[in-house]
């Protein structure tokens, strides 16, 4: 039914889009995060404030709003509900309405997605980034590798027809909203894990800054 999905997506949207890496940032007295770096509001930003705590807190509260609404839905209504919520929860994070729909690149939320969809899934995206990271020290192409292994993973894994494809349709997103990033990796120019420096030193992920968990 058209209005369920409508309203199954808008329970999604509504919590992907609240933007954790703002509210903290700004809880704490730090001014604005999207004024520095790359703009963005996820993890990988709010990093560059230069408080490991805050982008640690943002990357946990950005993967639970992910998580928390797939994985109630998927409980109440089913695993095609819970497909739905997802795809509202990532579009929430990367266009949310309430900053102009300008917000992250959508990696943790994605992570949380999965782990409400699938635990596995969740735990397989996780294992994969962290195994790109330390053999190559670049967070956007670990973030893309983790991505590309999940639709296939997805045949591996009981998981239902309707959440196969978002999976599917989501992966292809984290492509989308990384594609300057990987403009640099193709060039050469993507820097590593640990190269971007604090807020107002001009190393941002706008420049030349990775994307990791936005």
């Amino acid at each position: 039914m058209p209005l369920a999905l409508l309203a199954l997506f808008l329970i999604g949207y509504l919590c992907g889009s609240i933007p954790f890496g703002l509210l903290l940032t700004k809880l704490a007295g730090m001014g604005d995060v999207r004024a520095i770096g790359s703009g963005n509001i996820g993890a990988t930003n709010v990093l560059r404030t230069g408080s490991k705590k805050l982008a640690a807190l943002t990357l946990l509260l950005d993967m639970l709003k992910g998580f928390v609404p797939v994985f109630v839905v998927g409980w109440l209504a089913g695993p095609a509900a819970a497909a739905i919520t997802g795809v509202g929860a990532f579009v929430g994070h990367v266009f949310p309405v309430w900053l102009g729909f300008k917000g992250g690149k959508g990696v943790a939320t994605f992570i949380g997605v999965l782990f409400g969809l699938h635990w596995a899934l969740g735990l397989a995206y996780i294992l994969a980034w962290l195994i790109m990271a330390f053999l190559f020290r670049i967070s956007s192409l670990s973030a893309l590798v983790a991505a590309a292994a999940m639709p296939p993973l997805t045949a591996l894994i009981d998981v239902a027809p309707a959440q196969r494809v978002v999976v599917i349709l989501l992966s292809l997103a984290i492509f989308a909203t990384h594609h300057e990033n990987i403009r640099r990796l193709l060039t050469g120019k993507e820097p590593k894990i640990g190269a971007g420096g604090k807020a107002g030193s001009g190393s941002g992920e706008g420049a030349n800054g990775s994307g990791g968990a936005g």
